[in-house]
């Protein structure tokens, strides 16, 4: 029999092993619910890495790529998938991971909403969600998730304000929301982080004050910059000892910094209040801030005395104190550059535009042989250019102009072998250019304008083969055109060599400047023709030659200056009549003929159709052209006797042929229209047999499919002995109107010619193996494929592509042009009818082609609003959803305003990435509103969030006045502006395709002419 305590004993292990049992049950259950919570995550995830392929039956969970499991439990604590290349939603599965602490999903494509059921998980310390396509807000209750120490969603399409009840997370110590379009004010609750050490909200929207920070005694990095705070900053920000970085940037700060700002800053490192409204003086008291390696005043009105001992910043490298108003024009004031000279990690120094006046220290020669970058321009310092320049052997950068220089420029500059930029104009420098500047071959901007320079352009400038720019205007420069500069074809940007004294005729090699944009050189004594071989520089918007002794008439291969926006030829000695071809080169905003010899009749159309936009004045023998300009009517030569014995007759013996030739042409047009349609087509371009073109496609492979449209398939082809890359369009003859499609087609391309508008290769029109009937179109190929793709990629690509801005806007100004062209230089006129992105094809160099003329319709005029089909469809004009001009539905025949109507829903969808079919336009919302609203200040919440980073990125590296930001939000509002007053419901409130161009023209100038 066995004892109490036997019994007791007995019972205590049963008790034990069930527990134990029971335990075991409940951890395999929990960890099977980790196990097919990630399976249900993994659904949803594309992943072409093939990182998740692991995660399958053979092995257990927590061997699987990106998980760790806790050693006890053997449950799911962290899931670590960062730079897997990763896309598609995060499955709310990830909410039943009740043991995770840490998330890192960084640097993926991620999108879709953050998954609220992040919010139920309790343990949770780390969410890192940066740099995918989140969008959405960000979710209320990870509030709730008092243990989160980490929460980065930074650089994601988030909207909405910042959640109020975030000041709850109490152990958080690292939030970073930057560079998404988070909007409101902070909350005051914010206040409540107390452990809080890096606060990052850069580049959003967020505004008001920020009082609230002052609490964070904590905090090693605030960021701030790139959003729209104002008011003062509050003064107890600088007494937080702990603070590392303090970025104020480009917003709308007032008020003065206060004076003990560098007093109880001991760990600074870097201080950016640029590009605000900040006034007083730089505070001294940051000579006590020896930490400091990065200080921008840059951009705002700080005035006074630079009194900051700089020598007890042994750690600077970045000096940034440009266009403010620094500077007391007293003795002495440059003196600060002395204490630079003990900065040994010292690169850039900037303090242009600025009031500082004086001689440069000599001092200036001691700067750290790391010294890369120097800016002093548009200042009013004077003396000459220290030779000790020579010393800085790793400068690459030295702008000292409009400034009070003399002397002449020191040959030692030649020895900077680093040099890329060197800007010396606006002074008073005299003697020659020194031959040794030819030594800086990585010079890519020579700027010596507006001085007294004398004597030749060195031949020695050819061995710069790396300029894109050169500017000795406004000299006293001889000899004739300096042939040396004619061999360095890489000056794309521009060549001024205005106002000097050169002379002889412009050479013909002056055609090797292909890709220039700017020739300035006028106000010389150049004479001869002007050489016709200019016609190969297609790449020119501004052309200048006026003040010369040019004679001659103009040359008639000009007409190939297609990109000319400015084009002056006054005061010269140029004869003959004015070129019909000047009326229709597309982009020219302003034409100068004044003071030459022209004769004859003037235009008026083109630029000659309204006379602010041209000048003939000083020519005497011109007639006809607007009433404005109160010229005397063209007579005709001979008498109206003469001329009527000469018409009649002709014009009787023309009437008869007419005659007889209409009979004829009706009989047998009755008799066969569709062969005769056909035969001409056959006379305008060659024909391919179906065998060639299946043997070019692979027998019409699905592998070769590129696209899909109404009336046919593409597929891509190797054509010819020259195995030419081409697309084939095959038609689908069993759909409606396709026959009517492939006719009007071949119609519309076969006598226009446009860099924008696709090419038709050949067409075939046969039989094909089985004798039915085939027909077919052969175009080039485009490499780049549809502005569609490129828009709207799918969840599936493997790589995601994204447009810049520039390439944006030179797709926009590619397809305006194309229809233009269409609208105004065709005849008749053309109405393309269908434009939409996916009609709008790349090439390898990102070159807009617009394609697909299956809807295209001839017009009897080329006034926009009087302008109708030569033959209206009973139909009407078909066109696709979204795109298609809205009095089309009511049954008006097609015009040029139905075009421009698409092309500004097109525009609008370019930068803001939403189609006019997007879910979100709904209730009477469509594109057209949503960007009407959004002006004139909100446009940057509604263009494409990857034209943001791209301007925050470039703004972020940009120097003192390149204010990128704010260049690209005015680009940004002129681009929306033009979509607006293109999809206007009335057709008469809409713009002209010419204007169109002009504008879009105007807008890229503007933007890329302050970048450079």
């Amino acid at each position: 029999m066995l004892s109490p305590i036997s019994i007791f004993c007995c019972l205590a292990t049963l008790s034990l092993s069930l527990l134990l049992h029971s335990h075991k049950t409940i951890c395999a259950n929990s960890n099977e619910t980790d196990r097919l919570a990630l399976l249900a995550i993994k659904l949803q995830l594309h992943d072409p890495l093939g990182v998740t392929s692991s995660w399958n039956n053979s092995m257990s969970l927590c061997q699987w790529t990106g998980v760790t499991c806790g050693r006890r439990h053997q449950r799911v604590t962290r899931l670590d998938l960062r730079n897997q290349s990763i896309g598609g939603p995060l499955s709310p599965y990830v909410g039943n991971l009740s043991f995770l602490r840490y998330i890192n999903l960084a640097n993926n494509g991620f999108l879709g909403e953050i998954p609220p059921q992040i919010g139920r998980l309790n343990m949770l310390e780390g969410l890192v969600l940066s740099n995918n396509s989140f969008s959405g807000t960000i979710p209320t209750n990870l509030s709730r998730r008092s243990n989160l120490i980490e929460l980065s969603v930074d650089t994601n399409y988030l909207v909405g304000e910042i959640p109020s009840a975030i000041g709850s997370l109490f152990k958080l110590e690292r939030l970073f929301i930057f560079h998404n379009h988070i909007t409101g004010q902070l909350p005051a609750s914010i206040g409540n982080l107390s452990s809080l050490l890096a606060f990052d909200v850069r580049e959003n929207i967020l505004w008001g004050r920020i009082d609230s920070l002052v609490q964070l005694r904590n905090l090693r990095l605030l960021d701030i910059a790139f959003n729209h705070f104002s008011g003062m900053i509050p003064p107890p920000i600088f007494n937080i000892s702990s603070l590392e970085v303090i970025s104020l940037s480009e917003n709308r700060f007032t008020g003065s910094l206060p004076v003990d700002a560098g007093v109880n800053l001991p760990n600074l490192r870097q201080l950016s209040p640029n590009g605000n409204n900040f006034t007083g003086s730089i505070p001294v008291s940051l000579s006590n801030a020896s930490r400091l390696e990065m200080i921008e005043f840059s951009r705002n009105q700080f005035s006074g005395r630079v009194s900051v001992d700089f020598s007890r910043l042994k750690n600077l490298s970045f000096l940034n104190m440009g266009i403010n108003n620094l500077g007391t024009r007293t003795a002495n004031e440059l003196d600060f550059i002395n204490l630079l000279t003990n900065c040994s990690k010292l690169e850039r120094l900037y303090f242009n535009r600025n009031r500082f006046q004086g001689v440069l220290p000599q001092s200036m020669a001691n700067f750290s042989s790391t010294i890369k970058q120097i800016a002093m321009g548009r200042n009013r310092i004077s003396g000459t250019i220290p030779p000790g320049i020579r010393s800085h052997a790793n400068l690459n950068w030295l702008t000292m102009d409009s400034n009070l220089f003399t002397g002449t420029i020191p040959p030692v500059i030649g020895e900077l072998k680093n040099l890329q930029l060197l800007d010396l104009g606006g002074n008073f420098l005299q003697g020659s250019i020194p031959s040794s500047l030819g030594n800086l071959t990585l010079l890519t901007y020579l700027k010596l304008g507006f001085n007294n320079l004398q004597g030749i352009i060195p031949s020695s400038l050819a061995n710069c083969n790396s300029l894109l720019g050169l500017n000795v205007s406004h000299n006293k420069l001889t000899g004739t055109f300096p042939q040396q500069i004619l061999s360095i074809t890489t000056i794309s940007l521009y060549l001024a060599l205005d106002n000097n004294l050169l002379n002889g005729p412009l050479p013909p090699q002056v055609g090797n400047f292909k890709t220039l944009m700017r020739l300035d050189v006028s106000g010389n004594k150049f004479s001869g023709e002007i050489p016709a071989t200019l016609s190969a520089c297609t790449d020119l918007e501004y052309l200048n030659i006026s003040g010369n002794s040019f004679s001659g008439s103009i040359p008639l291969s000009l007409e190939s200056l297609k990109s000319i926006q400015e084009l002056d030829l006054s005061s010269n000695n140029l004869a003959g009549q004015i070129p019909e071809y000047l009326k229709n080169l597309p982009f020219l905003e302003f034409l100068n003929l004044s003071y030459n010899h022209f004769e004859g009749e003037v235009p008026t159309k083109g630029v000659f159709n309204n006379k602010t936009r041209f000048s003939i004045a000083g020519n005497g023998k011109l007639c006809g052209g607007l009433d404005e300009l109160h010229l005397p009517s063209c007579q005709s030569k001979g008498s109206l006797t003469t001329l009527l014995k000469v018409v009649i007759p002709v014009t009787v013996s023309c009437l008869i042929s007419s005659v007889c030739f209409t009979v004829v042409y009706v009989w047998r047009r009755r008799s066969s229209r569709k062969a005769s349609n056909m035969l001409l087509m056959e006379r305008q371009l060659l024909m391919d047999s179906y065998a060639e073109l299946s043997k070019a496609t692979d027998n019409f492979s699905p592998a070769n499919k590129i696209g899909e449209g109404g009336f046919g398939i593409v597929y891509k082809g190797i054509l010819g002995k020259n195995r030419t890359e081409v697309a084939v369009k095959v038609i689908n003859l069993e759909q409606k109107g396709a026959s009517k499609s492939f006719v009007a087609e071949c119609k519309a391309l076969r006598n226009i010619r446009h860099r924008n508008l696709i090419k038709i290769i050949t067409i075939c029109s046969s039989r094909d193996s089985q004798g039915v009937d085939f027909k077919a179109i052969v175009y080039e190929y485009m490499q780049n494929g549809s502005l569609e793709e490129w828009l709207h990629q799918s969840n599936d690509q493997l790589e995601v592509y994204d447009l810049s801005l520039t390439q944006r806007l030179n797709i926009a100004i590619d397809v305006a042009c194309a229809i233009e062209y269409l609208h105004y230089y065709c005849e008749p006129s053309i109405v393309h009818g269908d434009l939409k992105p996916s009609n709008v094809l790349l090439d390898q160099d990102v070159v807009a082609h617009v394609s697909d003329f299956g809807l295209a319709k001839f017009l009897s005029s080329r006034n926009p609003d009087t302008a109708v089909e030569t033959r209206p469809s009973s139909t009407g004009i078909k066109g696709t959803v979204g795109y298609v001009a809205p009095e089309y539905g009511m049954g008006r025949g097609a015009s040029m305003k139905g075009d421009v109507y698409s092309f500004g829903i097109l525009l609008l969808e370019l930068f803001t990435r939403r189609r006019p079919t997007d879910a979100m336009f709904s209730g009477g919302l469509t594109l057209h509103e949503f960007s009407k609203m959004s002006l004139p200040e909100k446009v940057i919440q509604i263009v494409d969030s990857s034209l943001l980073s791209e301007v925050m990125a470039s703004s972020s590296k940009s120097t003192t006045w390149r204010d990128g930001r704010a260049r690209a939000e005015d680009c940004f509002e002129t681009v929306i502006r033009i979509g607006v007053h293109c999809s206007m419901e009335s057709p008469t409130e809409r713009m002209e395709m010419r204007d169109v161009v002009a504008r879009l023209c105007h807008a890229r100038e503007t933007f890329l002419g302050r970048w450079i």
